[in-house]
Parts: structure tokens; sequence; C-alpha cells
């Protein structure tokens, strides 16, 4: 069998640098396109010496149409986007762009390509497509997306679907759940919440400021997911497939675990945003609201049901939640300076 070639759009964010260290370990020849920037974050993947790095737009067709024609991956897969839930609703249309019309301009380069038989693409869907559908969701639940990202992702989705249908293209959407790493931009949550409990640890800081510490995210860990992305393009036929843990936690669960990791126990009192999260040995105050970090439509309760990932593609989330922030917090409390581990 001859070396497979993939292309991995957005391979500077977490899952594109956690997916391009596991191909590379499997053989893989391993592109990444990346968006050129005056100060370019390569810093996850800095590592990956076989790494081979193109510049490339999600936003221009003729580039990405060049790039495929250029590589011809045997594997694309499209990881870019914008990717922050809170962002989009500052920056719909740009989302639109990169989010839905990105994924159309792959899919018609690949049809214009005519490469039915000789390219697989997979596509990153997002749990945020279902929205305030009931949970648990799975690839049978209603889409009722409540965000411009959301809908954005949804648009590609039915985009990858159409053409598979079409046109005949090797075209899978992942519906993935959250997943996390210490990869993680420090603009989610979970990573907000993890640096900031380690600088709270080394005096750098008091406090964390939160939106809602009620909503309720399927949280699994990134380098479990993008295995699964890689298991659902070695199929015979494309298909479409949740990946999620099936268990769903707060981001209060979140916070309290964290401070768990450095010994600290939360109290929670007050109401709405008037809540706060105290240190039951001290009284300190920790934890604080910021109606400013409210979302305009909230996604209340996400929980996957990837019994379909399971049955047909034998996968199966391995690191727990427990372990997933205590992983988190043992690389922030590394990372982060002055901050003693003792």
């Amino acid at each position: 069998m001859s070396q497979k070639t993939a292309l991995i759009t957005g391979v500077t964010g977490q899952d594109g640098a956690v997916l391009a260290d596991f191909l590379i370990k499997k053989g893989y020849v391993v592109h990444g396109m990346r968006d050129y920037s005056a100060v370019p974050d390569q810093s996850r993947i800095a590592h990956l010496e076989d790494l081979k790095l193109h510049y490339g737009d999600m936003t221009d067709g003729g580039n990405i149409y060049r790039l495929l024609e250029t590589i011809k991956p045997d594997e694309i897969y499209n990881l870019a986007a914008m990717s922050h839930v809170h962002v989009s609703f500052d920056v719909p249309e740009s989302t639109a762009n990169i989010n839905a019309m990105g994924p159309l301009r792959i899919l018609e380069a690949m049809r214009t390509m005519g490469v039915q038989n000789d390219m697989r693409l997979y596509q990153a869907s997002s749990s945020e497509m279902f929205g305030r559908a009931p949970a648990p969701q799975n690839e049978d639940t209603k889409f009722e997306p409540c965000s411009p990202y959301g809908t954005a992702k949804l648009y590609a989705y039915w985009s990858v679907r159409n053409y598979r249908d079409a046109y005949g293209l090797y075209a899978a959407n992942g519906i993935l759940f959250n997943h996390e790493s210490p990869l993680r931009g420090e603009e989610f949550v979970t990573r907000k919440i993890t640096c900031a409990v380690c600088e709270i640890e080394a005096g750098l800081r008091q406090k964390i400021k939160l939106g809602n510490l009620n909503a309720m995210r399927d949280w699994g860990y990134a380098q479990d997911y993008m295995e699964g992305a890689w298991q659902i393009l070695q199929q015979d036929r494309p298909d479409d497939y949740v990946l999620a843990t099936g268990k769903s936690y707060t981001v209060r669960d979140f916070v309290e675990r964290a401070f768990a990791v450095i010994g600290k126990q939360i109290i929670w009192d007050g109401e709405g945003i008037q809540e706060q999260g105290r240190d039951k040995i001290t009284g300190d105050i920790l934890v604080e609201i910021d109606p400013a970090l409210f979302r305009p439509t909230e996604v209340h309760a996400l929980i996957g049901d990837a019994s379909k990932a399971k049955r047909i593609l034998g996968w199966q989330p391995k690191i727990s939640f427990d372990d997933l922030v205590a992983d988190m917090m043992q690389a922030d409390r590394i990372m982060k300076p002055q901050i003693n581990v003792a």
C-alpha cells in the first residue's frame, strides 16, 4: 500500500495540531493549511518537523483549488473555522463566509476536479448545530442552531450531504461535541478556567469572571475525537457520525473540578448574576458572574449519543471528564510562570 497523503485545514488550532501529530505517527505525508498573519501562531505544531505548511484562506476558492490540485491529498480534514461561538454573534457575516462557504469551496473544487474516487473529505461539523434540540442528540435529532456559528456549520453539513448525494463525492460529517485539551485556546471557557485557577494558585490574580455557570456540555478529550475523525474516513462508504461521551457537565462542575486540583473547595452563594463562588476555608471570592459573557441566545444542554460511531467505527472515548480537567490543570501549572506545583 502506498503512503497516504492528508491535507489539514486549520492545522495551527487545537484539533489540527492533534490530528497532524496522529497522522504523522501513522506514516502519512501531512500537509497543513494556515492563514497568513503578521504574528503567526505555530506554537502547537512547532514540534512537528515533518509537517508541510502552506498558506491558504477558506474565503479564497482559487487558492483552495490550487492546493488540492498541487498536493493531491488522499484525505482532506477541514478543521478551519471561526471557532468561537460567542464571537460569532459579533461577526456573523465573516463566520458564514468561513464556516459555511469555506467547506462549499472545497466541495466545489473536488467536484470540478472529478476526484470522486481519489479524495475523501472530513467536514468538522459541530454539536452547536443541535442548539436547543432536546438531549440526548444523535444523527437523527432535529437541528435547532441558535448562533451564527451553529447556523453556518449547519449550511456546511447539508452541503456535504448534497454533494455526496448529487456528485458521488466521498464527503463525511463528524458531528463532534465539545472536546478539549491543554492545546485549547485561552479564549475558550475550559482553558480560561484552568489558566485562571493556576494564576490564582500562584498569587497572580484573585478571581475569575464567568458567564452562564449552568450551561451543560458534553466534554471529551481532543485526542480521542481526532482519532474518531480519522476512523470516519477509513470506512468504505461516507456517512455522518456523532462523536460524544454521552455524559454532560455544567461550567460550574468544571470550575469545581479545576479548583479541587489545587486543593480548594468552592462554596456557592447568591443567585443569578449575583452568584459568587467562595473558598470554603478562607471565604475569599474566587468566582464572579459577568453578564457580558452570556450569549444573546443560550444553548443550555448538549449531550451526545454516539451509539452509531461505537457500533460502526468501534469508537468510544477513553479519557474521563475528571482526567481531562486534571490533565489541563497539570499542563497549565507547568506552563504558567511563577507557579509552585510542589
